[in-house]
């Protein structure tokens, strides 16, 4: 696979969903949300303020956003941007990833190195630390039967998941795959449980299936990879999202982030 350069000219993308045609994702040293078609045609949603990093969709087509070091959660409905959520008093650390399920609960992760956490942020705005104890929680996916969580631990080079209970509770916590080649950072899932990650140190994007074996690589040569994520026709476009550098801090007014493509045998599912 290899893959095609479809966008480029802003700072550091970050969390990309595939929604209603459009690849989503974040500026997040950019302070906006940028869209990307198919040609590569870019969008974008200025947010000044604001980091922001994971996105996911509502039922009714609002998206969400996480405004990582304000620790607030955004909204946005087509015209306005809206806070909906403050955790800076539930959190320890900046926000990063989030996923949003079919019922409407976000869940957003707490980038704290140790003793990381997720939290779910409910339709009618309670939120509840579903999970804690993770090292660097990032890339969040829910399996197609909605049963299942798979998130990213960064510093602890794996890929953690848990039972999703009825009511949205994490339970059931397990090993999906460790000793991974590098820190995951965003991830996305295929119909037959493939999980795509992000290896930022190791410069290539892999699929991991459960029990950590690396089926399929695409190596992106001295750049470093940050999130990907399935859509496109039927799914089978996979967005490649990369930078110069894995620390953020050090790409501050540049624009070297970049969005590639190539396409894949499995097809995208599950959320987001």
């Amino acid at each position: 696979m290899t893959p095609t350069p479809l966008a480029n000219g802003f700072c550091f993308g970050e969390g990309p969903r595939w929604f209603e045609g459009l690849l989503w994702f974040s500026d997040m040293l950019g302070e906006a949300v940028h869209t990307v078609d198919m040609h590569g045609g870019l969008t974008t949603l200025p947010l000044p303020g604001h980091h922001p990093s994971g996105l996911g969709f509502r039922p009714d087509g609002s998206l969400l956003i996480s405004s990582t070091k304000k620790c607030r959660v955004l909204r946005y409905d087509g015209e306005n941007v809206t806070e909906i959520a403050d955790l800076s008093m539930t959190v320890p650390a900046s926000l990063g990833d989030m996923v949003v399920d079919d019922d409407g609960r976000a869940y957003v992760g707490s980038q704290a190195r140790e003793g990381g956490l997720i939290v779910r942020l409910d339709p009618d705005g309670t939120s509840t630390v579903v999970a804690d104890d993770l090292d660097f929680p990032n890339g969040m996916v829910i399996t197609p039967d909605r049963a299942t969580l798979i998130v990213a631990e960064s510093i602890g080079r794996r890929l953690t998941a848990y039972a999703i209970a009825a009511d949205g509770s994490l339970t059931d916590r397990r090993t999906f795959a460790d000793g991974l080649d590098g820190p995951p950072d965003g991830i996305c899932l295929d119909a037959e449980g493939g999980v795509w990650t992000a290896m930022t140190l190791a410069h290539q994007f892999e699929r991991i299936i459960e029990g950590g074996v690396v089926t399929d690589r695409v190596d992106i040569g001295e750049r470093t990879a940050i999130a990907c994520a399935l859509g496109g026709p039927e799914r089978r476009t996979l967005f490649l999202l990369s930078s110069t550098d894995a620390y953020p801090q050090r790409l501050i007014g540049t624009k070297l982030s970049r969005v590639d493509a190539t396409t894949v045998g499995i097809p995208g599912a599950g959320l987001p």
